[in-house]
């Protein structure tokens, strides 16, 4: 090199080869990108079933096989050369995509950092195959074939290393790729997909209708507990089934957005989805919904994002209150309804009837209270069953009239079946979130045995069986082992079915459908090899999730006994101030504080 190019600051043309591994970074950051371009491709082929392989996380190995229209010889040369394409008949069609992606950009940009082989056979025509290995294509020659394409990828980034340091676990990188594949099945029910992991088939879908798809992917559960979704205007129709308020997740994971038959994550969309849920769920859990928006090509740019995960609508507002709207009728919240569930028939759910407008009602002619307190028990209620608290899992023992009361004070009263009403020593009101408050000791009292060697378990006398998405039972048996730690066995019991043997004992007899579900969320990233102290601080998190689904909820009717056991345990618990997630889980009002609320100072 000359002393003239190697100057800082000369601006000068990179070689070819380096241009075009620099925009491959753009296409393919990881395996699951790069399988996702070649499942688009297949899709957009017409492909009627689409097979994936992974080998290595997919570093090692992916093939995409489908039953497509295939290319003829010279189709096939030209499709691994940059801005090379079937998709755009015309320039004015840049403006209307109609199809998932541009075979120009995927090919190239793969056989740019790594071994790719192409083998490509029309209907009624000979088979073919090209090479391509860091950016070098070899020439077309004669091969065997079955009609349509199958794309083979070696050593992926192996003319990039440094990229390929980045790289997480296999198994992550694997579970990300059958991730894309199944988010592109969903889209597209009437492909049948098959994906096979290291020799295990992990995903196997005929041709189906979209309700049967649904069910298939998100779980019998989810297509049980939701509720239709149709709403038409100008130009845009959304149709989809929307999870009722009862059935949340612990994160958006299961938010499944199709435009166009295209996957995306767009952030709009997941606004508007979260605002239509706003006053309907718990702060901090997630709704669960397929919704698919059809809206015409020109009205929406795909080009936003390198991936096209992120869209930008030509009237963004307009769609993202048809949106919020369709919901809020699918769910039952419309005027004059407050947005609460209340249990209906025996088979369904009902939205519960509507509050009055008025922030205060009169009890009597001549006297004004809250409305939960004109409907709360002023007596202490009576004791349904007995509280599996986190140190007891037999009901407390009574309370003697003179037994010494701790900073919390005694117990005057439950509120609203949710509140623990006491007098603190000094004559403040405290106001304790049964939930919250139990569900920190719960944790508390996991994270100790944890801490001792593991959490007790309680094998089942009949052992359970939960039917999940195959992805998430997948995540679960990979990280049994660990969970083992947490006093949950499990079991494989075939297709996405988990067999549940013994439960941690403190939670006593939670429903054990729920919990895995939010298990598989946690579990889902987690990678084999991990240092000790990364493990601990995971199966902690694992240990949050099992604290809220062995909690009292509430609703739950307490005897003066079990609340004043909570609030002597809380006393003695660290961290008792928040619950897992950091909410609060008491509230002080002194004499200050009510005379300042009732305008005395």
């Amino acid at each position: 090199m000359s002393q003239t190019e190697s100057t800082p600051g000369r601006i000068r043309l990179l070689p070819s080869a380096t241009a075009d591994r620099i925009a491959a970074g753009e296409v393919v950051e990881r395996p699951a990108a790069a399988v996702k371009e070649l499942v688009e491709n297949a899709l957009d082929a017409g492909a009627r079933r689409v097979s994936v392989v992974l080998e290595g996380g997919g570093s090692a190995r992916i093939m995409v096989e489908d039953d497509g229209t295939g290319m003829a010889p010279d189709d096939l040369a030209m499709a691994v050369e940059r801005h090379a394409t079937s998709k755009l008949p015309e320039e004015a069609m840049l403006f209307r995509i109609a199809t998932l992606g541009f075979r120009g950009e995927a090919l190239p940009s793969i056989g740019a950092v790594a071994r790719l082989s192409i083998v490509s056979r029309t209907a009624g025509g000979a088979a073919h195959r090209i090479t391509v290995e860091g950016g070098a294509k070899g020439a077309v020659a004669p091969a065997a074939g079955a009609p349509g394409t199958r794309v083979e990828v070696r050593d992926l980034f192996y003319a990039t290393p440094a990229r390929r340091k980045f790289l997480r676990q296999p198994s992550t990188e694997a579970a990300a790729a059958v991730e894309a594949v199944r988010r592109l099945a969903l889209a597209w029910p009437g492909v049948g997909f098959r994906a096979e992991v290291e020799g295990r088939e992990v995903l196997a879908l005929p041709p189906q209708d979209r309700d049967a798809r649904i069910a298939a992917l998100l779980g019998p559960e989810f297509a049980a507990q939701a509720v239709p979704v149709l709403a038409e205007a100008e130009g845009m129709t959304l149709t989809g089934l929307a999870a009722l308020p009862i059935h949340t997740r612990a994160t958006t994971g299961g938010q499944h957005l199709v435009v166009n038959d295209r996957p995306v994550q767009d952030p709009m969309l997941r606004a508007a989805l979260r605002v239509a849920y706003r006053d309907l769920i718990e702060k901090g859990r997630h709704p669960a919904a397929a919704l698919f928006l059809a809206i015409d090509p020109e009205a929406v740019d795909v080009n936003v994002h390198p991936g096209k995960a992120e869209l930008r609508f030509r009237e963004g507002e307009r769609v993202r209150g048809m949106v919020i709207g369709a919901l809020r009728r699918a769910l039952g919240v419309g005027a004059g309804t407050a947005g609460g569930w209340s249990a209906g028939t025996p088979g369904g759910w009902r939205p519960s009837p509507p509050r009055a407008e008025a922030p205060w009602q009169a009890a009597t002619p001549n006297a004004w209270q809250a409305p939960g307190f004109a409907e709360a028990p002023t007596q202490i209620a009576p004791a349904q069953t007995a509280l599996p608290l986190a140190f007891s899992r037999a009901a407390p023992p009574a309370i003697a009239e003179d037994a010494p009361d701790g900073p919390l004070g005694r117990p005057l009263a439950q509120l609203l079946e949710t509140y623990v009403l006491a007098e603190a020593p000094d004559g403040a009101l405290v106001l304790v979130d049964q939930h919250a408050a139990h569900e920190r000791l719960t944790h508390e009292a996991l994270r100790a045995q944890l801490i001792e060697g593991g959490v007790r378990a309680q094998p089942l006398l009949l052992p359970a069986v939960v039917d999940l998405p195959r992805a998430e039972a997948a995540a679960l048996l990979a990280a049994a082992p660990a969970l083992a730690r947490l006093g949950l066995e499990l079991e494989g019991f075939g297709g996405g079915a988990v067999l549940v043997r013994a439960l941690p004992a403190l939670l006593g007899t939670a429903d054990p459908g729920p919990l895995l579900r939010d298990l598989a969320e946690e579990v889902a990233d987690w990678a084999s090899g991990d240092d000790l102290p990364a493990l601990e601080s995971r199966l902690d998190a694992a240990v949050a999730r099992l604290a809220c689904h062995g909690s009292i909820r509430a609703g739950r009717r307490l005897n003066a006994a079990e609340m004043s056991a909570l609030l002597r345990q809380m006393e003695a618990t660290p961290r008792a101030a928040t619950c897992s997630h950091g909410r609060p889980t008491v509230l002080r009002l002194d004499q200050a504080a009510l005379e300042r609320m009732f305008g005395r100072r």
